[in-house]
């Protein structure tokens, strides 16, 4: 695919002295930067070009946030139509036509029962602002404090995001079991481990000597991403959904990821049918640009004016650019095709896991995939699992990067290879990206060591 010409290549010289000041310049808190050592001058579609010349297939599309690839020519057309209009940029909560064009291609794609008596909230630019927003609302209209999340979780930095995140610690935060099938904590997997988890769920509430009180709301992802790219299942959620209703919590559904067609649904609650009471929306929604909001059940909105405020919750651009790809998603039905497509990439996956023992599990719904690495040589565990292998997902990982592929890790030990392309790849692109992914597994598997420095181990067949 074509790139843009309007960025000059660096070239390798001033990529090398970009990279080497960013290393000495900015926090040691960087991340991606950490593991991607490259420098974007130019992107189009699925496709980003580095300052010394390479281009690179980007399958980790801004975590999510760029259902539309890079620079997709209704977003640009939108953030220059705003631009060149004269319209204010900042406008803190004041009304808009912008906003307001948002706000109704925005409900125009909720569930319908949400959508009857929603309210939005605009937060702070980041997802995890909207997550904050999501639990004061529920203990302002509850009167209750509690929050109850799942094991695996992962809803943002901020304080009370990260505490109801899965590698939080010592918080008042309810845990809970999330059905993980390759590596279920009660060691058995499937439909049994989903009902499992979900009669430890309802105990909890209704045992008085759980030591656990009602909450004021439980949050849970429908896919968890950065827990390994684990989808619930359906039956689950709708039980999640009947036990909180049925003792008047209010669900707060989390689907700053899996928003916008990710999951093969335009909003992955509508796989299982349920309608939260909370949906918690960003990356995506702003068509690249920052912007975070809840949309919840009007009989909730018990909040004071400023209860919950933030200078650049007002982002024309990102509202501009967000109601265009909302559009786009819609009229092209950009969700059927990631449903589709997703399905063939899932299954070119599985035949690849059949030749290689080092991935203990491929998963994912629409395109939001996951190949889970693990030591080959070791013993599985009782429910089937073998131990993660973070180092091999390392060299797989540096191995994509070296066959012009970007991918994130993530999951248990990070040990899980995740994609997350553009939903508008074509089928050639998509092939692309296996070929390279199966490459760079069968590269990887070949060199890097167990974690007792064994020998690798002889490939078993041949990549599909």
């Amino acid at each position: 695919m074509a790139l843009t010409e309007t960025v000059p290549a660096a070239g390798p010289s001033a990529h090398e002295g970009i990279l080497r000041r960013q290393s000495l310049r900015e926090s040691a808190a960087r991340t991606y930067a950490r593991s991607l050592p490259i420098v974007p001058v130019r992107a189009r579609g699925l496709t980003i070009e580095g300052a010394d010349g390479r281009r690179y297939l980007d399958c980790l599309s801004g975590a999510g946030t760029l259902a539309l690839g890079h620079n997709h020519p209704v977003v640009l057309e939108a953030i220059h139509k705003v631009l060149d209009s004269g319209a204010p940029l900042h406008i803190l909560d004041l009304a808009t036509p912008v906003k307001d064009d948002f706000v109704t291609e925005l409900f125009a794609t909720l569930p319908p029962k949400l959508a009857e008596t929603a309210r939005i909230q605009f937060c702070g630019p980041a997802g995890t602002d909207a997550v904050e927003a999501a639990f004061k609302l529920v203990r302002t209209a509850t009167g209750r404090d509690g929050l109850m999340a799942f094991s695996g979780a992962y809803h943002g930095m901020t304080a009370q995001a990260l505490a109801a995140s899965g590698g939080a610690r010592h918080t008042g935060v309810t845990r809970l079991p999330y059905p993980y099938d390759y590596r279920c904590p009660f060691g058995t997997g499937g439909e049994r481990g989903a009902e499992l988890a979900a009669r430890w769920t309802e105990n909890l509430l209704d045992d008085d000597k759980s030591g656990v009180v009602r909450p004021a709301g439980m949050i849970l992802e429908p896919v968890q991403g950065e827990g390994g790219v684990i989808p619930a299942p359906d039956d689950w959620l709708r039980r999640m959904r009947q036990i909180t209703a049925e003792r008047d919590i209010p669900l707060i559904v989390d689907e700053v990821q899996t928003g916008v067609g990710r999951t093969g649904a335009f909003w992955a609650v509508e796989h299982s049918g349920i309608v939260p009471d909370v949906l918690v929306l960003s990356k995506a929604i702003g068509g690249s640009l920052p912007l975070a909001v809840i949309v919840y059940r009007g009989d909730l909105d018990a909040w004071q004016p400023g209860a919950h405020a933030g200078t650049f919750r007002g982002n024309q651009l990102a509202m501009a650019a967000g109601r265009a790809t909302l559009a786009y998603v819609r009229e092209h039905q950009l969700a059927r095709r990631a449903q589709e497509l997703g399905a063939r990439m899932l299954a070119r996956l599985g035949s690849l896991a059949a030749h290689h023992d080092c991935i203990g599990d491929v998963r994912g719904r629409g395109l939001m995939l996951g190949v889970e690495l693990v030591d080959r040589d070791a013993d599985a565990g009782p429910g089937g699992a073998r131990p993660a292998a973070p180092q091999l997902a390392a060299a797989v990982q540096r191995a994509c990067l070296d066959r012009g592929l970007i991918v994130e890790l993530g999951g248990r030990h990070s040990a899980v290879v995740r994609l997350l392309p553009p939903l508008t790849i074509t089928d050639e692109q998509a092939d692309a990206i296996l070929d390279r992914l199966a490459d760079a597994i069968a590269a990887a598997d070949r060199t890097t060591p167990g974690p007792t420095g064994s020998s690798p181990t002889t490939l078993r067949g041949t990549t599909p």
